[in-house]
């Protein structure tokens, strides 16, 4: 077998192979910088070029973009706050924050540095799997499945800070909205409303779009000033980003570990090993004051797991023909037009393949970081441009990425929707990460439920395995409130963390929080109303969330009760006229079209909202539009055409 590994490593080196690899990884830092096109979309820009290549250096091309996509999506996450795609919806958290802070190339090495090590890492856990992987994915039933999901939403309390049952509550939101759509265990449609868009539910990435990236826009917009708040010393910031990691080695193991496993599991990876990471860095922090508002760590821990989560995603793909994601998926789909069976023959008659696989993803996520290192201090200087300037690219940017989820114009309003509650939900203070987590979570969880249930029945849950990540969700909610109350209980030893944290971020509640609980109330009553007439096993999930959300706004309110919390002026007239206005555009894009409805709202922002000079704003309104026109060739898009134009 060593030889089989080191002739493979020989061909890694051969100029064809290198040639095509760089071709890859250069083709997945573009589609990771453009927010919304993701792995799904680059691996299949590049299956029509895979008709005729010889294997190995086919596969070092599609090793190439898969490996760096996860890299090259920080860009948009940390500087723009928009998810670079569903992977990296952790990272803009912290990111954004420190991007905000004048700490953009900070953020960034530091995610880059991490990114890489957990590549490497991710490709000594695909090369262990090759030997061990069979009985170890092979035991994993639905029910151990489900416990997974629950150990994702047992991460909620531990994002929500100190207003648990906010974030609670938001968790609920969120798993009420997965639920759209057709239930997987009866076909029952839930919540669809009459709205043909509706039957299969939210896409993700515009539900991602929504809850985080509109919030921030509007935010800037009415600050009016640059993302950053302070000058962004970008040497100095690169140096420390890479320090940071080098100081902190166990996270990074731990998590590109939990990324390698998480990814093995498919259907459970991508935009649920970032929250899972997230959680674990914030859970297993002494101090925890800074997460969200740019602590380093919360920037290390999801992009330690990315990189790391895209080759386990390659374990299920290659060993049973299983895609562990939707790019695995693709992916999959190349290996069937270059021939390669996925299975016993990737073990034996094309072995040297697997490993050609390996050694790839390693060199790629290598090159990838370097190559983003050295884009990090010139792209980072984007956070000293006034926002208003960026304001109208990002907006067109944040609609292209939101079409392309179903290429549908319910998909624009839905972003509006969601855009909404995360704009209520950022000036609340409520966690829209907790909204995210619910989101993701709801469809597998209800899914894995159903399957264990009618296959197992109640043995199910007395699994080793369901014991054990038992045990785990036990202790991720006991440990962290037991080991603030033992430091309480101890007043001379009280540890600045506390009184840090006491000071920040002191519990309040405000005029948009009474009208959430009051609202979220009703809407709960209204909705159990609404699926009583579902089946058990058709109802068990939206009814579930209803009564998370029910018990969460009644705790929140007899807390407030027993407990009066500061009185915070909470203020929504500037945001919402911004909300106004976004909706304003995309029944724009329904009457003129989307091109006409971009180079027009281009150009008028620009003079009229930025006031930058008619030169500049010709010039990047034809940038924006060429852009468009280049993308929609490229992938063979069709743009809403509008009313007017369709006559």
């Amino acid at each position: 077998m060593l030889d089989v590994l080191f002739s493979s490593l020989g061909q890694l080196f051969t100029v064809p192979h290198m040639l095509y690899m760089v071709i890859g990884v250069l083709i997945g830092l573009v589609v990771g910088i453009i927010p919304g096109l993701g792995g799904i979309a680059g691996m299949s820009l590049l299956l029509p070029f895979l008709y005729g290549m010889e294997p190995s250096v086919a596969l070092g091309m599609l090793m190439g973009l898969v490996a760096v996509i996860p890299t090259g999506d920080t860009f948009a996450s940390v500087l723009l706050g928009i998810p670079g795609s569903s992977a990296s919806q952790a990272t803009v958290v912290d990111g954004f924050a420190l991007a905000k802070k004048g700490q953009a190339a900070r953020a960034l090495s530091s995610a880059f540095l991490s990114s890489m090590i957990g590549g490497l890492i991710g490709a000594l856990v695909l090369t262990a799997f090759i030997l061990i992987a069979r009985p170890v994915v092979l035991s994993f039933s639905s029910s151990e499945l489900f416990m997974l999901t629950l150990l994702g939403l047992s991460m909620v309390a531990v994002l929500s800070g100190k207003d648990v049952f906010k974030g609670v509550a938001a968790c609920g939101v969120g798993l009420l909205v997965g639920t759209i759509g057709m239930a997987p265990a009866t076909g029952e449609f839930r919540l669809p409303f009459e709205i043909d868009y509706l039957y299969d539910g939210l896409p993700l990435v515009v539900v991602g779009l929504g809850i985080f990236a509109l919030p921030e826009i509007i935010d800037l917009l009415v600050r009016r000033g640059a993302i950053a708040e302070q000058p962004c010393k970008l040497g100095k910031g690169w140096k420390e980003g890479i320090k940071d990691v080098a100081q902190r080695p166990g996270l990074v193991a731990r998590c590109a570990g939990i990324g390698s496993l998480m990814g093995t599991i498919p259907g459970l990876a991508g935009s649920v090993v970032d929250w899972l990471t997230y959680g674990h860095a914030v859970q297993s922090a002494k101090d925890k004051s800074q997460f969200g508002k740019g602590d380093i760590r919360g920037v290390i821990a999801p992009e330690s797991a990315n990189n790391a989560c895209a080759c386990g995603a390659m374990v299920p793909t290659l060993l049973f023909g299983i895609p562990g994601s939707g790019t695995a998926a693709v992916f999959l789909g190349g290996l069937l037009l270059l021939g390669l069976q996925p299975g016993v023959s990737m073990l034996e008659t094309n072995l040297d393949l697997t490993y050609t696989i390996i050694w790839s993803l390693a060199l790629a996520n290598i090159l990838g970081a370097a190559l983003c290192l050295g884009l990090a201090r010139p792209v980072a200087s984007l956070t000293r441009v006034p926002f208003v300037i960026l304001a109208p690219l990002i907006t067109i940017l944040i609609l292209f990425a939101a079409y392309q989820a179903t290429r549908s114009l319910g998909d624009l309003f839905a972003l509006g929707i969601i855009g909404a509650v995360g704009v209520l939900f950022k000036q609340a203070n409520w966690s829209r990460p907790a909204f995210l987590i619910g989101f993701v979570l709801a469809p597998g969880a209800e899914a894995y439920f159903y399957q264990a249930a009618q296959f197992q029945g109640a043995e199910a849950f007395m699994r080793p395995g369901v014991l054990i990540i038992g045990a785990l969700i036990a202790a991720s909610l006991i440990v962290p409130p037991l080991r603030s109350y033992l430091q309480k209980r101890r007043p001379t030893e009280k540890s600045a963390t506390h009184e840090l944290q006491e000071e920040v971020a002191p519990l309040s509640l405000g005029v948009i929080d009474v009208v959430l609980l009051g609202s979220l109330l009703a809407g709960a009553g209204y909705m159990w109303l609404v699926f009583a007439d579902l089946s058990m096993l058709g109802g068990i999930m939206p009814r579930l969330a209803i009564f998370i959300i029910v018990a969460a706004c009644l705790l929140e309110i007899i807390r407030t009760v027993i407990k009066p919390m500061k009185w915070q002026v909470q203020t929504l007239r500037q945001q919402f006229l911004w909300v106004a206005g976004f909706f304003a555009l995309i029944g724009s894009v329904m009457v003129f079209g989307f091109l006409f409805t971009a180079a027009v709202f281009c150009l008028g922002f620009l003079l009229v909202v930025a006031r930058v000079k008619p030169v500049v704003a010709v010039g990047v309104t034809a940038g924006i539009t060429l852009f468009l026109v280049g993308i929609a060739n490229l992938l063979a898009l069709t743009y809403p055409a509008g009313m007017l134009v369709s006559l």
